[in-house]
Order: structure tokens, then sequence, then C-alpha cells
């Protein structure tokens, strides 16, 4: 299956928590339908991206980017590459590089939509988020990439005001996942 095909497949079998969630899911199936290159950046009105809460190994912090562009302290998360070959690679590969941390294991999602208007294609663009939650093994060390001005652990319940309700809502639902003893790919 193509990464196209792996996220309609995903969309069609998620049930959103939430009618605003929904309605996301629709729109990102619908904009999948009109585009075949819903899954690359090349996509000028918008495409799919993954992003990946990264939970400490008991599920008590997330693991946050301070991002370049957005300022913010954000979960990691980026772009699909042709190569991937479904959107929980996506959101796997996108954690490793930007964390540093070997032996994630990856809960199963996704957990939660978002769409956010991003840099790609100035004027305006927009991602369509497939979001995941990982959890690292115990003793992980982060390491920073280029991708990011800093890296910090942050208690769940305790997400800085410099961040966002997406955020806070994926760290939430990532670590209800773990508590519930939710394990995927690992």
């Amino acid at each position: 299956m193509s990464l196209h095909g792996d996220a309609v497949a995903v969309l069609s079998a998620w049930s959103p928590p939430t009618p605003e969630e929904e309605a996301l899911r629709l729109e990102f199936l619908e904009h999948l339908r009109a585009h075949d290159d819903a899954m690359l950046r090349e996509c000028v009105l918008g495409h799919l991206t993954a992003t990946t809460a990264v939970l400490s190994h008991d599920g008590s912090q997330v693991l946050l980017t301070l991002h370049p562009k957005a300022k913010m302290w954000l979960p990691m998360g980026g772009h699909c590459e042709i190569s991937d070959m479904s959107l929980a690679d996506v959101a796997l590969r996108e954690a490793w590089e930007e964390s540093g941390i070997s032996g994630l294991e990856l809960l199963p999602g996704p957990l939660a939509l978002d769409r956010h208007e991003v840099w790609c294609h100035p004027p305006r663009s927009w991602h369509l988020d497939v979001e995941y939650a990982a959890v690292a093994p115990p003793g992980a060390e982060a390491v920073i990439s280029d991708e990011s001005l800093d890296l910090r652990w942050f208690p769940v319940d305790a997400i800085p005001e410099l961040s966002d309700e997406a955020t806070r809502r994926l760290a939430a639902r990532g670590q209800a996942a773990l508590s519930s003893g939710s394990r995927a790919f690992g």
C-alpha cells in the first residue's frame, strides 16, 4: 500500500473523540481524494504531516522541542517523505530524528488531528496534522537536532504557557493511552 493509501485507510478507520476532529477527518479525506500529492510538501494548498508526543517511559513527562519558526514548545513532527510507507512510519521517524532517542515505541493511533497554518508555501499553506504518541525507554536522553532551538521534558500536566492547546491535548491523550496499557508497534 502507498503512503497515500495508508493515510486514507487510517483516517477512514479512525473514530474521532470530538465533533471538531470528525470535521477535520472528513476534510483530510476530501483533501486526499482531491490531491494525489496530498502527502508531500509540494502540495501547495496543504499537505498531511505527522506529529508525535514523545512520553517518558512512565508517561509522566512529555519531550517538547522549542520550534525555531513557531517560537513555541511543540511535539516532534514534520513532513512525509517519499520513502515513508505509512503515517505511523512518519510519526516514528520524525520523533527519532528530532529527539535523538532510539527505541521509541509508538502507541496505537492516531490520537488526534489538527490543522494549522504554516510557512511552507507563502503566503499561506496548511499542515493537516495526524497526531500520535510514542514512549521513550527508561533513562532516555534527548539530543537536540538542527530542527530545534532546545529540547526539554515537561510534566504532562504542566506544559509551558509558550505552547498550544493541541500540544496539551495530544500529551494528555498519549498519557491516557499509555495508562490504559495500549501498545501498538513495539
